[in-house]
């Protein structure tokens, strides 16, 4: 049975699916530096005739042909999906911060210490991409973008998101 959601109740975010060149790596560093848990894989998939073989080739479309997939756990039930692409093969982005693109920019996370899980990022080979800012001049609450070592940009937030814009 469907229970009926109020049309003004807010839909849960699941998890965020995130792209990277070694799914090993990724496991291991997003574990290690944002204490997220393995729970799903990894696994390999491929374009075949099995359910998630159609699923995959259905999503991912005809070039598709094979990778490796892997589930996280955060602290407050969002998850982190990794994908690795085999064939082809996945290419991490040049240097340069595409914010102009539509799509996914950024994925954001708290620590009551931004400045130390910055140095930390760094420490275990991702990028401190720009300094750490207060959000609004004597709020208190702090930011900082910072790179995974595949690429994707990391913002991390002093503060939750609603303490930090509400009664603005």
């Amino acid at each position: 049975m469907v229970v009926p959601r109020s049309p003004s109740q807010p839909r849960a975010v699941t998890h965020v699916g995130l792209t990277v060149s070694d799914i090993d790596h990724a496991i291991a560093w997003y574990g290690k530096v944002l204490g997220y848990r393995l729970f799903f894989g990894p696994i390999d998939f491929a374009a075949d005739d099995s359910h998630f073989g159609r699923l995959a080739t259905d999503i991912l479309g005809p070039a598709f042909k094979s990778g490796k997939l892997a589930h996280l756990a955060s602290a407050n039930q969002v998850g982190i999906e990794l994908f690795q692409f085999v064939d082809p093969e996945t290419i991490r982005p040049d240097d340069s911060m595409q914010y102009w693109k539509t799509g996914y920019f950024h994925i954001c996370i708290i620590d009551p210490d931004p400045e130390a899980l910055a140095q930390k990022i760094v420490d275990e080979g991702g990028r401190q991409r720009t300094a750490v800012w207060e959000i609004f001049p004597e709020s208190g609450y702090l930011l900082v973008y910072c790179e995974d070592p595949f690429g994707n940009v990391i913002e991390v937030y002093s503060h939750s998101t609603e303490q930090v814009y509400s009664n603005r």
